[in-house]
């Protein structure tokens, strides 16, 4: 009762008493009047004193007109719209998109309330741009979960109709949640036809989203799209052509990124600093050293383009990765000939390339030249990491302990990555007396230990042969709840191997495929080659099952392996599992491997034995494409089977293919190839075929094929052939000509028979006696008078020859 009457006591209170606001208080100061008058009446002789009112300023007049709302300055989003599609790297490009969501988030904050609670989608799809949240909008999310979970259709279209027309923010967060690039781009079309009018951004945004997915023919068909789609209202720009440059170079495609530039420059495009970064960066990844040149020489005398920090920066580390430090050298002294000046990436860049070269004073002189250079740098923790495993690298440890004695009496803490760079190196030079003194005590650690620490250690132990000592470090691991990564184990299993211990190799294998080691994303990237001793050992016993599934795990996220694959291929050979041989070439062409010789003679002869043919002639025009050439037997071989199998146009190609490669053809076999096209009614293929034998030099059994032809009463394509052959030079039997003649003749053909006679007669090709007879005969049965007579004369001619 008592708590419910001061409950109640209290609220009636807060509902008489109101805070006082700055709007509250009044324009002057003004006294306590109450306290003025009972202070005279109780001390009239005295001034009373001032209350705490008497301190306060008087507030501001209030202004005739209040704004009805705040506004944002968002004058310097256009600029960080510019900065998304200029930017070359991606921390540039983070940084802008963060500019843009920051304009994003502050636009929605101060935006004016809605005026009620819940909003219908046709309110929504007036709603103006301005007001829509950042947070993907609820319209948004339909339309994306319409298409994503529907194949694109009229209906889907129809469904969609009546959420248009969409705004700026509801188009482009649509566009970014649409999983598959294909249907991104139909959404991008439909939009445009349902009254959305696209801008050089929107048309960037979905080429960066085809490119990015790999979709890069249709990503090249859209960018030459883009003027005739908005009615020249959006030119192309060098921007549109860096973005496909760029996912042609992501994705290995060299030569196309060269193709896309030349185009550039044909469609009278000039290219900018940021097209040759592009391509510096594509070219020096693939090597290409010389054109990297040419094309330097073309940026700066033909097109009057000047590099810039990020230019120097991407050229003098692509260098040093080609093993070309001088050149990079050379690219480091010349920045400030173009007024660029070098930062700490640079610095630090062409110090690494030097201490890989093995010029680690020359490298250290660098450095410390650095704050002379430039006022404002100084090395970091990463410039001291690369100069101590420089000296490392060298065996100078004390070198490398002076340096990380520099390095802390200049107050730049040593981080993990440079503790395990000395710690390898003391490894290296079997210093391990020393460890103790680089870590420090347990009750002064200056370093936790993390994997690579302890795999660099064990690393050590396993060259030392004291397997012992390594799975002592091993257990430590799992002691101090370290995780013991797909390296850990890689160092294990080859010293196992290395030692004969098979078994115990095997054990860990096992136990990385259990727990899934190899696709941890947090552990290192595992190397395959480091598991090729384990999985030659596991073929050669016939365990490649075993051997494959950990493999399949190490494709996912490794770095693939020639000797890896091909080991695993040969292995199921042995075991006779050739169409799992056959599925491991396919994947180690798609990652552009080049297989062996012996890998494509192995699979083709396993599934030529098991009677796939198919996959055997597959596999061999994959091996010509790999530029290896088999032998010609091979080539008979598969062409034999497939004759057998009656498979024609799979014969015509292996012949196409046979002639391609200048191979001389059995001329039984090409007969038999010829014959079977003809005898599955592909007669155009038959005569492309023998024209392409008569044009290599090569010949078939002519007249094996009129022969045949004849049998299979078709006469035309006899006397076609027999023609072709006649012109072109080769001799015929006169009992080839003999049975096409006739064969006319039993047919009812007469015309054609007389037509092919005369033919013949005019090569000098005389047909004997019998045959003219039986031919007259059929031309006086018929009422063809004129051509019996004709042939009688001939016969007169002939018994008198």
């Amino acid at each position: 009762m008592m708590r419910h009457g001061l409950f109640n006591r209290a609220s009636a209170t807060s509902v008489r008493w109101r805070c006082q606001f700055s709007t509250d208080l009044p324009t002057e100061t003004a006294e306590d009047t109450k306290f003025v008058e009972s202070w005279k009446k109780m001390n009239p002789n005295m001034d009373p004193p001032k209350t705490p009112s008497a301190y306060m300023k008087p507030r501001p007049p209030t202004p005739a007109n209040i704004p009805s709302k705040l506004t944002v300055n968002l004058k310097g989003l256009a600029d960080f719209q510019q900065k998304v599609n200029t930017a070359s790297t991606d921390v540039e490009k983070a940084e802008a998109q963060i500019g843009i969501d920051v304009h994003s988030a502050l636009k929605h904050l101060f935006q004016k309330p809605p005026l009620t609670t819940t909003t219908s989608a046709a309110n929504e799809v007036n709603a103006p741009p301005q007001n829509a949240n950042p947070v993907k909008s609820k319209k948004s999310r339909i339309i994306s979960g319409s298409i994503n979970t529907n194949p694109w259709s009229a209906r889907l279209e129809a469904r969609l109709s009546p959420l248009t027309p969409l705004s700026q923010t509801t188009f482009f967060q649509t566009l970014r949640l649409i999983k598959t690039p294909s249907k991104a781009l139909r959404f991008f079309n439909w939009a445009q036809d349902s009254g959305f009018t696209h801008n050089h951004y929107s048309y960037f945004v979905m080429l960066e989203i085809l490119g990015r997915a790999r979709h890069l023919n249709p990503a090249r068909n859209f960018l030459l799209s883009i003027p005739k789609k908005s009615g020249n209202a959006v030119p192309l720009t060098d921007k549109f052509f860096n973005c496909l440059i760029r996912s042609y170079g992501d994705a290995g495609l060299l030569q196309e990124s060269i193709k896309v530039f030349e185009a550039m420059k044909s469609m009278a495009i000039s290219p900018s600093i940021v097209t040759f970064n592009s391509l510096f960066l594509i070219l020096l990844k693939r090597g290409r050293v010389g054109k990297v040149f040419q094309l330097y020489d073309e940026m700066l005398n033909t097109f009057g383009v000047k590099p810039d920090s990020y230019t120097f920066n991407v050229l003098i580390r692509g260098f040093c990765k080609n093993s070309m430090v001088d050149e990079a050298f050379r690219f480091f002294r010349e920045i400030d000939k173009f007024g660029c000046e070098p930062d700490l990436v640079t610095y630090n860049t062409i110090v690494d390339g030097l201490c890989r070269a093995g010029k680690v004073d020359i490298a250290r002189n660098v450095m410390n030249g650095m704050h002379k250079k430039c006022e404002n740098l100084r090395p970091n923790v990463v410039s001291y990491t690369t100069l101590i495993r420089g000296y490392c690298g060298k065996g100078e440890i004390e070198e490398a302990l002076d340096v990380l004695k520099e390095m802390v009496g200049k107050g730049i803490k040593p981080n993990h990555i440079t503790y395990n760079t000395i710690i390898k190196g003391l490894c290296e030079a079997q210093r391990l007396d020393m460890m103790k003194e680089v870590l420090g005590d347990e009750d002064d650690a200056r370093f936790v230990p993390d994997s690579c620490t302890f795999n660099t250690i064990l690393s050590a132990h396993c060259d030392r042969e004291t397997l012992d000592e390594a799975f002592n470090v091993f257990e430590k691991m799992k002691e101090l709840k370290v995780e013991r990564d797909s390296a850990t184990y890689s160092i294990l299993i080859c010293a196992l191997c290395n030692n004969k211990s098979f078994d115990k190799a095997e054990e860990l294998l096992d136990e990385i495929y259990e727990q899934k080691i190899l696709l941890r994303d947090r552990s290192s990237t595992p190397l395959t080659a480091s598991y090729n001793p384990v999985f030659k050992h596991l073929c050669a016993n016939g365990k490649t099952k075993k051997a494959e599934r950990v493999f399949r795990q190490l494709m996912r996220r490794g770095k693939p392996d020639p000797l890896a694959f091909e080991t695993l291929i040969l292995g199921q050979c042995r075991e006779g599992a050739f169409e799992d041989g056959y599925k491991l070439l396919i994947l180690m062409l798609r990652r552009d491997l080049v297989p062996s010789m012996k890998i494509y003679e192995s699979l083709i002869d396993g599934l030529l034995r098991e009677g796939k043919v198919t996959l055997a002639l597959d596999t061999l025009e994959r091996m010509v494409r790999s530029s290896h050439l088999p032998r010609t037997s091979v080539f008979h071989r598969i062409l034999m089977v497939l004759h057998g199998k009656g498979c024609a146009s799979e014969s015509a190609d292996l012949m196409m293919l046979m002639l391609n490669n200048e191979i001389r053809p059995n001329i039984n076999l090409s007969t038999n190839a010829v014959c079977l096209l003809f005898k599955t009614r592909m007669k155009d293929r038959a005569f492309e075929l023998v024209k392409s034998v008569y044009e290599k030099g090569f010949v078939v059994n002519i007249g094996d094929v009129i022969s045949f032809l004849c049998k299979d009463k078709q006469l035309l394509e006899a006397s076609e052939l027999l023609g072709f052959s006649l012109n072109n030079g080769q001799n015929v039997d006169v009992e080839v000509c003999v049975a096409v003649v006739t064969g006319f003749c039993d047919a009812g053909q007469l015309t054609e028979a007389f037509s092919l006679y005369y033919e013949l007669l005019e090569k000098g090709i005389l047909l004997p006696v019998s045959c003219l007879e039986e031919l007259r005969n059929e031309f006086e049965t018929q009422g063809k008078l004129k051509e019996a007579a004709f042939v009688a004369q001939r016969i007169v001619n002939s018994e008198i020859l």
